[in-house]
């Protein structure tokens, strides 16, 4: 039944590294000690959770949560294994273009998908350097605001 499902998403226009994302979800899950936790909601209903744990400014890991379509799935698998060893400056460079080159081919119907994907990572990078932004400037102002 797998192979079917596998052939199906072929036939359909996803490549066989989007299927592959898709079938091995290597970056599916939590980190319970995530040092940022980002979710978001796309047109169709599609929602992504990303988990962020960092070593300084470097993702050290990178883990998501999907609940969505198989394009969905291997949109935001990707974009936390894009994600993962990267600095956050590299790692905001991370836009549609480095998806679609990461999943090769997705079919037309699904950018809405990688956009996702994208815009979810992007949030959780902004949110942590917010974070980070305010944490030292407390520190710098002894805590007082």
């Amino acid at each position: 039944m797998a192979d079917d499902i596998y052939e199906m998403l072929s036939k359909s226009g996803y490549s066989e590294k989007a299927i592959e994302y898709f079938k091995t979800r290597e970056s599916i899950g939590d980190l319970p000690e995530a040092d940022q936790v980002t979710d978001l909601t796309g047109p169709c209903g599609d929602n992504m959770k990303i988990y962020l744990k960092f070593d300084g400014d470097k993702i050290d890991d990178a883990k998501i949560q999907v609940l969505g379509c198989p394009g969905a799935i291997a949109s935001g698998c990707a974009v936390a294994a894009l994600a993962k060893g990267k600095r956050l400056g590299e790692a905001k460079k991370i836009d549609l273009d480095a998806l679609y080159k990461e999943l090769e081919k997705l079919p037309d119907k699904k950018i809405h998908c990688a956009r996702l994907a994208v815009k979810t990572l992007q949030k959780a990078l902004e949110q942590y350097s917010t974070k980070m932004v305010e944490g030292n400037n407390r520190r710098m102002t002894g805590g007082k605001r």
